[in-house]
């Protein structure tokens, strides 16, 4: 079994969140986001680089804009295993949860 990391399983689902605007500079947002503390720009980029070569991401450059210095974005986009891989992630995560009683911060263990 391929398990993800929680790394790539937060950038996974912040490319599904982001939908069509899901570039560097707004997935790296959205992982900010969500997780509250900040990022570097190649804990973002290694794993995206790396999720894109086992086909779990599909990537397109966007038009030069001047705004950018002539530079072009670099959109991703959620493959179907891509997807395959987000939910065995989220049935692994219930799985080690089930029969496992309810956490109580009051009283004993």
């Amino acid at each position: 079994m391929n398990i993800l990391t929680r790394t790539e399983e937060i950038i996974l689902l912040a490319v599904h969140r982001l939908d069509d605007n899901a570039y560097g500079v707004t997935i790296r947002q959205e992982v900010e986001a969500l997780v509250g503390k900040l990022y570097s720009v190649g804990a973002i980029y290694v794993p995206l680089d790396r999720m894109a070569e086992r086909g779990w991401l599909t990537t397109n450059t966007g038009s030069p804009t001047s705004v950018r210095g002539g530079r072009a974005k670099r959109f991703y986009k959620l493959t179907p295993e891509g997807k395959q891989a987000l939910l065995a992630a989220k049935q692994f995560q219930e799985k080690l949860w089930s029969g496992i009683p309810e956490l109580n911060l009051e009283g004993g263990a």
